[in-house]
Formats: C-alpha cells, structure tokens, sequence
C-alpha cells in the first residue's frame, strides 16, 4: 500500500530539487550581478577619493595642469569611466576628460542615493533615456576646508559583458534542468492525476451544492483513504448545510419579527399614527420597484422605512401625543427624531447600514429640510423615497390637528413640492406607480401584513 505513495513522494521531490535548484540559480546570479556591480562601484570610488586626496594640494598651489593630469590619468586607466571632473565649490568645472567642459557649470543629476560615506563621498544611481550611470562625488578638502569635488561617472554596461558569457551557462543549464521537469511532471502525473481529478471535481461539485454522487477510489494508498474521507466528510457537509438553510431561515423570520414587533412599538405611541411605518413600507416599496431598484436594494429599502419613525421613542410623550400643533421649542424637540434614530440604528451593528436613510428623510430637496441641510443628489436615495411615501401618509391621515386630505389632493401637494422639498424624478415614479395601480411583488415584511 504505501510503495505507490513512496515512488510518488520521490517523484515529487526529485522536481522540488530540481525547482530549488532553479531557485538557488536565481539566487546566484542576483548575487553575482550585485557582486559585479559591487566592484565597479568599489573601484570607481576608490579612483574618485585618491583623486580628491591628491587634487586638494593641486587647488591650494593653483596648479592647473596637475588636476587635468590627475583627471587624463584617471580615465585613461580606467576604459570604464565614462566621465571623470574636478569642479569647484560653485560646480565650476576646473579640469574635466572632455576639455570643453572646462569653466562650464556641471549640471548636477538627480539621482537615487546608494550610500552616502562619513567622509562625505556621495554614491548614486542615474537613470538616462538609454543608460544608467553610477556616480561617486567624492569633496576635496584641506584642513577641513571644502575647495570642490572629484565627480566619477561610470556607465552600468561595463557589467554586461562579464555577466553574459555566466547567464549563457546558466541558461543551458536551466534548460536542462526544465526538460527533466517536464519529464518527471509526465511521470508523476500518471500516478496522481486521475485521484486528484476525481478529489477536484468533488470539491467543485461540493462547492455549487451539486454534491450528488460519492467519489471513486482508484487506489488503496493514502490518496484512497483521502478519498474515502472527504466522501465522509461531504456527506456530513451536505447535512449541515441543509440545517444551516433551516436555521437561516428561522434567523431571517425572527429578525423580521423583530423589526416588525419594533415598527408597531413606535407607531403604538401615538393611536393617531397606528399603522403609519407599513403603509411607509407599502408606498417606498411603490417607488423603489417603480425606479428599477433590484431585490436586495428593495429589501434595504423596506427595512430602512419600517424603522424611519424609531428616533421617536425617545421624544417626550407630551410631545408626542398633543392633540394641537406644536410650539417652537416642541417643534425643536420633534426635530431630533431623525438623529435620535440613526443614533440608536448605529449602536447595531446589523442595522447601521439604514442609519442614513433614517437620519435624512426630513431632508428638502432645495436643501432647506434638517438635521444637515442635504440638498439635491446629496441626499441619500432611501431617504429622498421615504420622504415622499412618509409625507403622503401624514397629508392622508387624520390627526388630532388637521384634517386628512383625499388622495388627489395630497398627490397635487406632491407634484407642487417636486424640485423643492422631494426629488421631482421619484415623486414622478410615484405617481406613475400609483397610476398602474401596482402593488409590491415580493418583499418579506408586507406579506406578513397586506
């Protein structure tokens, strides 16, 4: 049983080796280049401080001729410099390789810094449009003082030869190396493919719920007993996921329960008022459907105007229940209703998602309306929808301070109000749903009541 299982472990690892010596290769030239790279800059900067070193007596003597021997030397000892000056202070050239820079201002590139030396030698990378350089600045002093700078330019494609004659090497050898691969891939796939094939297509069936069939077992090693295992373990899945579709639904109707248990608490304050948040629910619905909202956008949305009034459990009931129109202080009061809501709705994590609906739905088109002065697009869709349907309500219900108004008239206060205090494109929607004399299709909380 375990010999099958042993030749494909050895299979396997003979390509890990091959994978980790492809690896380490990798590895090995990414330190050669580094060590290369290295070098030329070890040897550039040592060129550039013996420079400075011997410059400073140069510039103190005012003796010209031995810094642009100093500079000829330099470069002509070293073919892989590509530029080689000697500036002052003001970067002034004082000697250079190509003699009519001298007396010139050496415009300084900008660079990334590789390091910078307690001495004060500064190395740096320059990228040009078709070259790098690496350039090591390296300050004449004497006697502390500063008199100017040894500036060394070498150019990165010295490397290219010294690395290509090794990556030629190591190509082959990588080649080798893949070609063995794809071999010892052919041969361990005749002895894992068709279990391994038959495990996937078992967690993919899994996966979508088309768990319909126990997998074949083709061998009796440790992938056999895998197989084995995972039919044990499907099986068990495929129950627990049927009682998990049980219990999310029973979850979903006690949580609909509650919000329904908790929209007929606010409206049982005020008697005047019984019944307000379903029929909110009912006309939002109208206007949400009628715009084209998709099933989830409309269940948000039913949730979000069954709990619009919820900031009122906390204003006074000698506010609440007058049966004449408030003073400005009590309207003041009632104002906070909206904030009180989002308030309580935030402190749920499940429902603050509908905090601003809540919070908003006083809000005027115009930007007149409260708690924020929200105006326009500004204002957040489910507020802008429950705003009409809540204000139709209130202009078709009777109250122990005003009439109720007929249906026809509270929708000509609507269609005068479009563009000012509602967003005239959904007071339209409204308007046409009501005209098709339609009636929410399919949302949980309005068929437990309608």
């Amino acid at each position: 049983m375990l010999r099958s299982i042993r030749f494909n472990l050895t299979v396997f690892l003979f390509l890990l080796l091959f994978l980790t010596t492809f690896l380490f290769t990798f590895v090995a030239v990414k330190i050669m280049n580094q060590t290369i790279s290295n070098e030329v800059i070890r040897r550039a900067e040592l060129l550039s401080k013996s420079a400075a070193s011997i410059s400073a007596y140069s510039l103190i003597s005012g003796d010209s001729l031995g810094i642009d021997n100093i500079v000829f030397k330099g470069k002509e000892s070293n073919p892989d410099v590509e530029y080689m000056a000697v500036v002052d202070k003001d970067m002034r050239v004082i000697a250079h390789n190509d003699i009519k820079m001298r007396g010139k201002v050496l415009k300084r590139f900008e660079g990334s810094i590789i390091r910078k030396d307690q001495d004060k030698t500064l190395i740096k990378e320059i990228s040009f449009s078709s070259d790098k350089i690496f350039e090591i600045e390296s300050p004449i002093f004497f006697k502390g003082k500063l008199l100017g700078t040894v500036i060394v330019g070498v150019n990165q494609s010295v490397l290219l030869d010294t690395q290509r004659s090794v990556h030629y090497r190591i190509l082959w050898l990588l080649a080798i190396i893949l070609f063995l691969g794809v071999i010892g891939n052919i041969v361990l796939s005749l002895f894992l493919t068709r279990p391994i094939k038959e495990l996937a297509l078992g967690v993919e069936e899994l996966k979508h719920g088309k768990r319909t069939r126990p997998l074949r077992v083709f061998s009796k090693d440790e992938l056999g007993e895998l197989t084995e295992s995972f039919n044990k373990m499907s099986e068990l899945i495929k129950e627990q996921q049927e009682d998990l579709v049980k219990y999310t639904q029973e979850l979903e109707e006690a949580y609909l329960s509650t919000l329904r248990v908790l929209a007929v608490a606010i409206d049982a304050r005020d008697p005047s008022t019984l019944g307000h948040s379903t029929r909110v629910v009912f006309n939002s619905l109208l206007i949400g459907e009628e715009i084209g909202l998709g099933q989830e956008e409309l269940k948000e949305l039913e949730i979000a105007a069954l709990l619009h009034d919820v900031g009122k459990l906390k204003t006074p009931d000698a506010i609440l229940f007058k049966n004449r129109s408030l003073s400005s202080t009590e309207y003041n009061e009632m104002r906070h209703h909206p904030e009180d809501g989002a308030e309580i709705l935030s402190r749920v994590k499940s429902l603050e998602k509908y905090a601003a609906a809540v919070k908003h739905h006083h809000e005027y088109y115009n930007g007149s309306g409260y708690p924020d002065g929200l105006d326009g697009n500004r204002i957040p869709l489910y507020a802008a929808i429950i705003s009409i349907a809540d204000t139709f309500d209130a202009m078709t219900s009777t109250r122990p301070y005003k009439r109720a108004l007929s249906k026809s008239e509270a929708l000509k206060e609507l269609e005068s109000s479009a563009g000012e205090q509602f967003h005239p494109d959904l007071v339209k929607a409204f308007l046409r749903a009501l005209g098709k004399g339609r009636q929410p299709s399919s949302h949980s909380y309005l068929k437990k009541v309608i």
